[in-house]
């Protein structure tokens, strides 16, 4: 039996005061977190298990231990057996891989065990784990018999196995270590026995600090990942491990992950007194690029090659499924934040490790086939392992479940897994509890800033580094017992839920429902109409025979100054030659490029052409020179709502159709192409509003 001194101490204390503990008088007595004993419950819960005894918890939170006095008397003599530990075999085999990785010596197996303070046959079952693990970043584990064990790997592969590990095993323990220093409860001891304590809070401050100047959010999940991955390669660094030419770790230099990276590293090295080379850089640029962000509506639009295969995985989909989901704007948006980043992953083997895989499968066998067979067909050169393919399941496991109900709770969730699994949660959630008005979805961080009395039920997937707020806590996928939890909650809280809302006669609240709705539509049409005004009204082709794009760019964007359309010129053209810096403009297999941005000096839509006589040399969106003769021009206020958002979407997808691509590049016909644009236009009023 395994247990450690903490579930052995609540084991003891629950049964000699039955009834009269909760989490709360737990903690207190032991003089943890009541997060930490909310944790320990779970593996006390497994240990009754065996002696068919349970742990229940009454209405005021009182634990009681139940089952028959056989199984009570039978567990006492177990405990008075069994010494407690306070290591659990994932924390031993953590150990194990740091000791292994941070010394190049073979280690013989015997002084292994005892510094590991366990049998020789239990390592050597660590072992075997320890080898399968290892064998995932291309690092060999040998045991020969007479010398001892050894680990041959690249340091690249070594740091993203331990970042890897700490990310999956201790994720929870890392955001309540993180919080609590934070609060400024240092402490000396190291994290999870590698992390210095201050360089783990450096660390973040740094990151976040960066992050917020660029305006940058990461999923939760991303964020704490990119954490590790630096505060990894600062211990590695000042362990005297460096990363060699065998590595072969190459990143663009002139992207904005690597110039962030790049000052991160620069701060982060005069903190520390410690030299970040080059080689360093690169590699934490290839894990910041890889990161999801947190919110798809900030998705720039320029991913035109992407932005087409999203709409044919949807299309495809569709016709495998039997069901539209075309002119779902929502999933294309989920579907193109999370697959820019899901690529480069792919490509440079950082893949994204998803604990729901499993459970995905088996819940969405159909869907999960129908989205494995459409990214096959789009990227017949990439390899989509399972946990990735499953986090796109959910983008359209979310679309297929929106197609339901409204009502009256207000509910948020705190979800760090990313934008599927969180709207995943909330479609499942509006379609089991007819009673929910909104769900609102919050990451960690947000929930500590937010007013949490504008809920009335706040539901994570995770435990949260806080004592003083009632959270249920439910699996992503939403099983069925996470659903008994929550009706069990609401039953029992009908008084305090009902306190915040007037209750309304069953024909009012059809009327309100009503004009809601249609308040929504019409605000939706309002915001179509004005966008397609504004992108036919500003639409003008230009021809210039002399002069370099850079000349052509400036004299558009002065021209819309004259018009009142911008207001600022000078930044706008700051805003576009930034975002040429960051990757390529030029559209591939064309002479286009799509020079755009979104900026609060702009008044409107905007979407214009500049037809040169003479071609200009640029970079294209697949890394390759182009020779540009069109200069497209596509600019945006700041805010955009969905549907403006949606439109401009519409025309970038549409330049790499042969119709639309020929038109431009050979006829330069200003009222031929404004018929096409019109064209598309009236497509989309068409399939999205007349049909629905």
């Amino acid at each position: 039996m395994f247990i450690t001194s903490r579930e052995k101490s609540i084991i003891d204390l629950v049964m000699k005061t039955s009834g009269k503990h909760t989490p709360q008088s737990l903690a207190s007595y032991l003089n943890v977190s009541v997060r930490t004993i909310q944790r320990d419950l779970k593996g006390v819960e497994k240990l009754l298990k065996p002696f068919e005894l349970e742990l229940t918890r009454f209405p005021d939170d009182g634990l009681v231990i139940n089952g028959s006095n056989e199984g009570i008397y039978k567990l006492i003599q177990q405990l008075a057996r069994t010494e407690p530990t306070d290591e659990t075999p994932v924390e031993r085999k953590f150990q194990l891989l740091i000791l292994l990785l941070n010394n190049g010596d073979v280690y013989k197996t015997q002084l292994l065990a005892k510094k590991l303070r366990v049998s020789v046959t239990t390592l050597s079952s660590y072992l075997s784990d320890i080898t399968d693990w290892l064998a995932k970043f291309s690092i060999s584990l040998t045991r020969k018999r007479g010398v001892g064990i050894q680990l041959n790997g690249k340091e690249s592969d070594v740091r993203k196995a331990i970042a890897s590990y700490i990310q999956i095993n201790f994720h929870e323990e890392l955001l309540e270590h993180l919080y609590q220093l934070k609060k400024e409860k240092r402490s000396d001891e190291l994290v999870l026995g590698y992390f210095s304590p201050q360089d783990l809070l450096v660390v973040e401050e740094k990151v976040h600090q960066q992050l917020e100047q660029q305006k940058i959010r990461l999923a939760d999940n991303d964020y704490l990942g990119l954490i590790v991955h630096i505060t990894v390669t600062i211990q590695r660094i000042k362990n005297r491990y460096e990363l060699a030419e065998e590595d072969e770790i190459t990143s663009d230099r002139s992207e904005m992950s690597f110039q962030l990276i790049s000052k991160l590293c620069g701060e982060l090295s005069a903190k520390f007194s410690i030299p970040i080379s080059d080689r360093d850089k690169d590699y934490l640029a290839v894990i910041f690029k890889g990161s999801k962000l947190k919110d798809s509506e900030v998705v720039d639009y320029d991913s035109i090659l992407l932005g087409q295969i999203m709409k044919n995985i949807i299309q495809n989909v569709s016709a495998q499924l039997h069901v539209d989901l075309t002119s779902d704007f929502s999933l294309y948006q989920g579907l193109l934040a999370h697959m820019e980043p899901a690529v480069y992953r792919l490509k440079h083997q950082t893949g994204l490790f998803n604990p729901l895989t499993e459970q995905i499968k088996k819940k969405y066998p159909v869907l999960f086939m129908a989205v494995h067979n459409s990214l096959k067909e789009e990227f017949p050169d990439i390899i989509f392992q399972e946990d990735e393919t499953a986090f796109i399941v959910l983008h359209f496991g979310s679309a297929l479940l929106m197609n339901e109900e409204k009502p009256k709770i207000n509910a948020v969730i705190i979800c760090p897994t990313g934008i599927g699994t969180s709207k995943m949660l909330a479609s499942r959630l509006q379609k089991e509890f007819h009673e929910f008005n909104s769900v609102e979805i919050k990451s960690i961080k947000e929930i500590e800033k937010a007013n949490l009395n504008n809920f009335d039920i706040i539901i994570s997937t995770v435990r949260l580094p806080f004592d003083d707020i009632h959270y249920i806590i439910v699996s992503p996928l939403l099983m069925e017992e996470d659903i008994d939890r929550i009706r069990s909650f609401l039953q029992a809280n009908v008084e305090q839920l009902t306190e915040k809302h007037e209750y309304v006669k069953t024909g009012d609240r059809e009327v309100s429902q009503k004009e809601s709705s249609l308040q929504h539509v019409l605000q939706e049409i309002k915001d179509v109409q004005k966008s397609i005004e504004a992108i036919l009204d500003n639409f003008q082709l230009y021809r210039k025979s002399s002069g370099n794009y850079t000349e052509v760019l400036k004299e558009m964007i002065d021209n819309l100054e004259s018009k009142t359309l911008v207001t600022d010129a000078a930044q706008v053209i700051r805003k576009l030659e930034e975002r040429e810096r960051i990757g390529g403009l030029g559209i591939p297999d064309t002479n286009m490029g799509l020079f755009h941005c979104r900026d609060e000096s702009v008044q409107e839509l905007v979407f214009q052409i500049y037809h040169m006589d003479r071609t200009s040399l640029i970079k294209g969106m697949d890394g390759k020179d182009i020779n540009m003769k069109n200069l497209l021009l596509m600019l945006s206020p700041e805010e955009l709502s969905l549907k403006e958002q949606e439109i401009l979407s519409l025309i970038s997808t549409s330049l790499i159709e042969p119709e639309m691509t020929m038109m431009i590049h050979s006829s330069a016909n200003e009222e031929m192409i404004r018929r096409k644009l019109e064209d598309i236009f009236s497509g989309y009023l068409q399939n999205k509003w007349v049909k629905e």
